[in-house]
């Protein structure tokens, strides 16, 4: 009989050996019940944002932290871009492990507009695998960005940047600031007196003359006042005396999508001459050059100059 037993041990150890997992002896204290260590981790992505009930991740390179709350091996991470029923469907992570393997870390891309999909996390001691979802944000917010002036009660140009007012169509008013995944997060207009991408891109090479506080939800609603404009005085070059002041617009999501608005505003002594807008980028490090104009859409009504930029926000 004790012959029997040792020969089933032995089966039941080389059945682990097999499979790549050995049986956990817990802790001394740690049985059923109070003290047993969860079986499934917990996740971290670089750009998660938790929104109402859903987790969104930005799109593009990002690391995923896999946390258990003992040693832990084997582990596999995979990651669906779609939902699925079954990691096999899914692309297996590269995973690193920390000494005592504990936490693993893995680089991979996510893609997708405001696609949503599962994070699978394999080990022996589960019977299936942990699953996390999540979605993929890849596209910026918008807002259209109605540019005014009036004269200031001190010296110079009052100019007011807001989302316009959309007209009700079939009873439905349209929606012209948001963001149509994570959500709308901030925005920003600096108004500078050259261009300020001149030497480099991402982040302008001069201090702006003049900035909005920053907002942080729409829609976008700012006023400077005291704007210095031209001098009104025609050189004998026939120049008119104006002032031009680069316009650069930055609006952010939850989990860092940026979109950039650029333009050039021409100003005489109390208003606005022209508006001329460039083409926008829709992902962070790129910029406009200031050359080729996208479009002008400067207006003139009783007299009075003004200009739109920007776009209405589109679901994708």
């Amino acid at each position: 009989m004790k012959k029997l037993l040792l020969v089933l041990l032995v089966v039941a150890l080389a059945s682990f050996l097999f499979v790549g997992c050995l049986p956990v002896t817990p802790a001394e204290g740690e049985g059923e019940g109070e003290g047993e260590a969860e079986i499934c981790p917990t996740i971290a992505v670089t750009s998660q944002q938790a929104v109402g009930e859903k987790t969104y991740v930005k799109a593009g390179s990002q690391t995923i932290t896999v946390t258990f709350a003992v040693p832990t091996e084997p582990v596999s991470v995979y990651v669906a871009t779609a939902l699925k029923t079954a990691p096999e469907a899914a692309a297996e992570v590269v995973m690193y492990a920390n000494a005592d393997k504990t936490v693993y870390t893995g680089t991979v891309t996510f893609a997708g507009t405001c696609d949503e999909g599962y994070i699978y996390v394999e080990t022996c001691d589960s019977c299936a695998p942990c699953k996390y979802p999540y979605k993929v944000d890849g596209v910026g917010p918008a807002s259209e960005i109605a540019i005014a002036s009036a004269p200031c009660v001190c010296e110079g140009v009052t100019l007011t940047f807001k989302t316009p007012t959309q007209t009700p169509v079939c009873g439905v008013t349209g929606v012209c600031c948001e963001d149509a995944c994570s959500g709308f997060a901030s925005y920003a207009i600096d108004l500078y007196t050259s261009d300020p991408f001149d030497a480099c891109c991402d982040i302008p090479c001069v201090t702006p003359a003049y900035s909005c506080p920053g907002g942080v939800a729409c829609p976008i609603d700012c006023t400077l006042t005291c704007i210095t404009g031209g001098t009104g005085i025609v050189t004998p070059r026939q120049e008119t005396g104006n002032k031009t002041y680069w316009v650069v617009a930055s609006l952010l999501d939850n989990v860092g999508n940026r979109t950039r608005y650029y333009a050039t505003v021409e100003l005489d002594t109390d208003s606005i001459v022209e508006v001329t807008e460039y083409a926008p980028n829709l992902q962070s490090g790129l910029c406009t050059d200031f050359t080729n104009d996208y479009y002008d859409d400067t207006v003139e009504t009783a007299g009075v100059v003004s200009g739109l930029i920007g776009f209405c926000s589109r679901v994708p």
